[in-house]
């Protein structure tokens, strides 16, 4: 079997038994490519030894890569090992004992809560009429009361967000369900760009036009607004809030809400929660904001910290 059906027979496999996403999919598919590539001279995945993978990821640091792209593309190469040992197609696990650069502790950029304040602000104003003011400050309204993921945020169901609800279900990575509470900001934006919807709806029924499942219905290929509009709309409503564009992308939002709620007291494991990390180290990285407050807390609060030095 070669290296294509290596990598084509394991993906359809994350697909059916672990609910992968179809950008997870494309995601293993590059980095299993370019693994393939460079152990093609060296006998492909059936024959590779430890050595040639630990020389794959020597080559991937020569070249510049990020240490995140190559635990990632590790994760995968011990994915596609694990699964291949499962099926029989080898005795052994050549990555098993090979140990990763590690995940960077770095925080992503954030904004502040004032930066915040004008993009939803700028959101109410941005759009060539009503529907589309209405469905952006939706969008950005929901983004930042619940941290979603943009691929998330994009592609929900009109049926989960029915009922004024005051908590929203959001499916996420493999398939996962979340509960998330929607702040009143929040669902008011959500209650009237439904209205607009259910207007649309009527009058695409009336005209025998099909009405879309989706919040954010669109005309794409997958039915609903893509991940490439949304970065596109909230640049220019970053541009329109007076907020450095190169700032400000969808991740940047999810991120705010994060370090926002950490600030105001929340805690780590309800981060972890609210933001669907299946592992509490992926959301250690805001742990700074922890230990900033903690130690304003001491400084404000300690009653040796107020006391007069000492002569």
């Amino acid at each position: 079997m070669d290296d294509r059906r290596w990598i084509s027979t394991f993906i359809e496999a994350q697909a059916a038994e672990q609910g992968a996403s179809h950008n997870t999919q494309l995601a293993y598919a590059r980095d299993l490519r370019d693994v393939a590539e460079y152990l093609g001279t060296r006998g492909g995945f059936a024959t590779a030894t430890q050595e040639a993978i630990e020389g794959y990821l020597i080559a991937c640091e020569a070249q510049g890569l990020a240490a995140a792209t190559r635990a990632r593309r590790l994760s995968a190469i011990k994915q596609l090992y694990r699964f291949a040992f499962d099926e029989g197609w080898r005795t052994d696990n050549p990555a098993q004992r090979i140990a990763g650069p590690g995940r960077s502790k770095h925080l992503p950029g954030t904004l502040s809560t004032a930066e915040v304040d004008r993009l939803l602000e700028a959101a109410k104003q941005h759009g060539r009429g009503i529907p589309d003011r209405l469905r952006n400050t939706c969008l950005m309204e929901l983004l930042y009361a619940t941290g979603m993921r943009v691929s998330e945020l994009v592609s929900l169901p009109q049926e989960a967000a029915r009922g004024d609800p005051r908590m929203l279900l959001i499916k996420g990575k493999g398939g996962k369900e979340r509960m998330v509470p929607l702040s009143p900001p929040a669902r008011e934006a959500l209650r009237d760009w439904l209205a607009h919807l259910d207007d649309q709806a009527n009058r695409d029924r009336a005209e025998g036009k099909p009405v879309s499942r989706f919040l954010f219905p669109s005309r794409s290929k997958a039915g609903h607004m893509t991940r490439v509009r949304f970065y596109t709309l909230i640049k220019e409503m970053a541009h329109r809030a007076g907020v450095a564009p190169d700032a400000v992308t969808p991740h940047t939002l999810r991120h705010a809400f994060a370090t926002h709620l950490l600030e105001n007291g929340a805690d780590l494991r309800a981060i972890q929660t609210l933001l669907g990390h299946a592992d509490i180290a992926t959301t250690e990285i805001y742990t700074h904001v922890l230990e900033e407050r903690l130690r304003q807390l001491v400084l404000e609060n300690h009653p040796l910290a107020k006391a007069p030095p000492r002569s």
